[in-house]
């Protein structure tokens, strides 16, 4: 089992910046996948970027590629998303997760952490 523990969410003004922190812990050695996903109210879930251990890439989509970025602190097992000019439209629930094979879908992650609320004000 691997446990994650996301936090760092808040509110900011538009063009502003959070940094999201994931915790691992457990058998971290068998993921070698950890994304972001966030999830506005009423919509879907929606895939925002993952770095793969096993390749040492980083992929986002395209609606934050160029703001976010997505860092890891090997020693701490913790892996960051620096979010830079936040628009009203990224307000969401941020989740971050654990796979074996890099992926945009949710349905291959294995693993999650409880989110964590980041508001953007305009």
């Amino acid at each position: 089992q691997v446990q994650l523990v996301d936090s760092g969410g808040g509110l900011v003004q538009a063009g502003g910046s959070l940094r999201l922190s994931c915790a691992a812990s457990g058998r971290t050695a068998s993921v070698y996948v950890m994304g972001w996903f966030r999830q506005a109210p009423g919509k879907e879930r929606e895939f925002v970027g993952y770095f793969s251990r096993s390749f040492g890439i980083t992929y986002y989509a395209d609606s934050v590629k160029g703001r976010f970025t997505i860092s890891r602190d090997n020693a701490k097992n913790t892996v960051y998303l620096q979010m830079n000019s936040l628009k009203p439209e990224d307000t969401a629930v941020y989740y971050c997760a654990a796979a074996r094979i890099p992926s945009t879908v949710s349905d291959r992650y294995e693993y999650w952490g409880q989110g964590t609320q980041v508001t953007v004000s305009s």
